[in-house]
């Protein structure tokens, strides 16, 4: 019978040891690989995905921020000022015996020539009936004059020669620089107010 030493039994002893520890081991490495699938955060938590702009439209919102506060900043300073609105510009009116007429002024380098003429004092023409359809008056002055053959009606104010002003209360057909028309007037009620004598009529700035 074979007898088996105390350090054989000790170093078997220490390899099944090793053997169990590693296998322990093993398992224990296995199973804490085995973890839970992450869980997605609720969608109300997840972040928005940024917005990515073309260079363009990168351009355009920033010009567009740059002139809304441009705009904004204009409009405080404004205010800081206290600007007032500005005043309506003067606007000439025609008087024929006193009564005033209302007119519709041409825009032309005629009508701007008079208006200088009056800005510091009105203007009184003495006008001589004329053909039985106008009454016409000097004005003291030449102003420019661009004429054109015209057929003028009831209403009419043209400028004649560069140095005179016709009003009608009738038709006519000559060569004319139109200044107005008064427009509250009918063929009547003209022929009324001029077809009765020389009248006097006064250009003024108000």
């Amino acid at each position: 019978m074979k007898h088996i030493s105390l350090e054989r039994l000790w170093n078997k002893g220490r390899k099944i040891s090793v053997i169990i520890f590693v296998f322990v081991m093993l398992v224990s490495v296995t199973a804490c690989g085995k973890t839970e699938p992450a869980k997605e955060p609720p969608a109300e938590s997840q972040e928005a995905e940024p917005v990515t702009l073309s260079a363009s439209e990168n351009v355009e919102t920033v010009n567009e921020v740059s002139e809304a506060t441009t705009e904004s900043e204009v409009g405080k300073t404004e205010n800081a000022q206290g600007k007032e609105p500005e005043q309506e510009a003067e606007s000439m009116v025609l008087k024929i015996n006193g009564e005033i007429v209302s007119v519709e002024w041409e825009n032309n380098e005629s009508v701007d020539a008079l208006m200088d003429l009056i800005s510091a004092d009105p203007l009184s023409i003495q006008m001589s009936m004329y053909g039985g359809f106008e009454q016409v008056g000097s004005i003291g002055t030449s102003l420019p004059r661009d004429d054109k053959q015209t057929t003028t009606e009831a209403g009419d104010i043209v400028l004649y020669s560069g140095n005179q002003i016709v009003v009608f209360y009738g038709s006519n057909s000559w060569a004319y620089t139109r200044l107005g028309k008064v427009t509250d007037k009918s063929k009547a009620e003209m022929t009324e107010l001029l077809g009765n004598g020389d009248v006097t009529i006064t250009i003024s700035m108000e």
